[in-house]
């Protein structure tokens, strides 16, 4: 399956630009093919033209993941794939759809696959199927199990995952709730932290992580802290806002909310307004996403702070690796992105980049 034979000076060039690190503008996306088409000509580019790509996208109802796949897309088409080869499907949620789609890409010969897993501890069969049919594959933001990575380097199979360590991600967020220092925060007088949690999906790497790694960075901080609710809300926006509802009503008193997303903080933020409670006043939200509604929050001091999950460095590394892949050279199984901290003292400087 892997056709697409491409020079090896336009590989080097195209690992290069997926490792320089954040890109958080989008004024530079095109540039690289605009520069490497005028320095090796049109011709070279015919090959990804006819390339077929299926991509699977756990829900398209996720706020972030709309960002993600669209700028995929964007990057593909820009690169030279096109549209039509293209095809993005909504595995809504469900293993036995996302299975069902991934059979039917193989089935259609694609040449590469991205796959955004419904349950990323449990994506062995996906992995054996797209091995048997020698069809490269990139899982990308929720991350497989580590037995499963392990499982690629033995067997040296074209399979890689590209996204951030969910540890980063808990551990700003302890960060950005610590550095509002203890006398902001503790509101009661206790000395202790009363925090809630609203927790994405269980057994998920980045729910599991999150959770652990920003009370962590709050014991790093020496600060105390008592967990006073936590609950699961699917990463949803509505669930999340009834969750948090129904703990203020049934008398929890918290001085943090922690959101594993931001969704999640957006519906956090409206169960507390409809409490009656002053957010960024009464209780401090953090999330994770850097979501548009989120940063604007953020500037008026409603949220404390988001982690910008960078979908645009995650998504154009995504597409590189396929095309490294795709060209019979190899990748790292392991693509590491890095998160990036949200206040008020840089949001006003996210937004404009991400207007850009």
């Amino acid at each position: 399956m892997k056709k697409m034979l491409l020079a090896i000076g336009v590989i080097t060039l195209l690992i290069a630009f997926a490792v320089t690190g954040c890109r958080i503008g989008k004024e530079e996306k095109h540039k690289f093919t605009e520069d490497r088409i005028e320095e090796v000509g049109e011709d070279i580019w015919a090959d990804l033209s006819k390339a077929k790509v299926g991509v699977c996208i756990y829900r398209f109802s996720d706020n972030y993941m709309t960002l993600f796949r669209r700028e995929i897309e964007s990057y593909l088409v820009g690169l030279g794939f096109t549209k039509e080869n293209i095809m993005i499907v909504d595995s809504a949620d469900s293993e036995v759809v996302q299975d069902r789609q991934v059979r039917a890409f193989i089935d259609q010969g694609v040449d590469a696959l991205i796959i955004n897993p419904v349950d990323p501890s449990d994506v062995s069969d996906i992995t054996n199927l797209a091995v048997e049919a020698d069809i490269p594959l990139i899982y990308i933001n929720r991350e497989p199990e580590a037995e499963e990575e392990v499982r690629w380097e033995d067997n040296k199979w074209d399979v890689s995952y590209v996204g951030c360590d969910a540890r980063q991600s808990g551990t700003i967020q302890g960060k950005i709730i610590a550095d509002l220092g203890i006398e902001n925060i503790d509101l009661n007088g206790d000395g202790v932290i009363q925090y809630i949690i609203v927790e994405g999906d269980p057994g998920n790497a980045d729910t599991l992580y999150r959770s652990e790694y920003c009370i962590k960075a709050l014991d790093d901080a020496g600060l105390q802290s008592e967990c006073v609710f936590k609950g699961y809300a699917d990463w949803e926006r509505e669930k999340a806002e009834e969750l948090v509802s129904e703990a203020l009503k049934g008398g929890v008193e918290a001085e943090v909310i922690f959101c594993n997303n931001d969704a999640m903080a957006l519906g956090t933020l409206s169960a507390i307004e409809k409490a009656g409670m002053r957010a960024g006043k009464d209780i401090q939200i953090v999330g994770v996403d850097a979501l548009t509604d989120v940063l604007i929050a953020v500037q008026e001091g409603q949220i404390a702070g988001t982690v910008f999950n960078n979908y645009i460095q995650q998504s154009h590394s995504a597409v590189d690796a396929l095309i490294t892949y795709l060209s019979n050279e190899t990748n790292p199984h392991y693509i590491g992105c890095d998160y990036v901290a949200v206040t008020p003292s840089n949001v006003q400087t996210i937004i404009e980049s991400l207007a850009r």
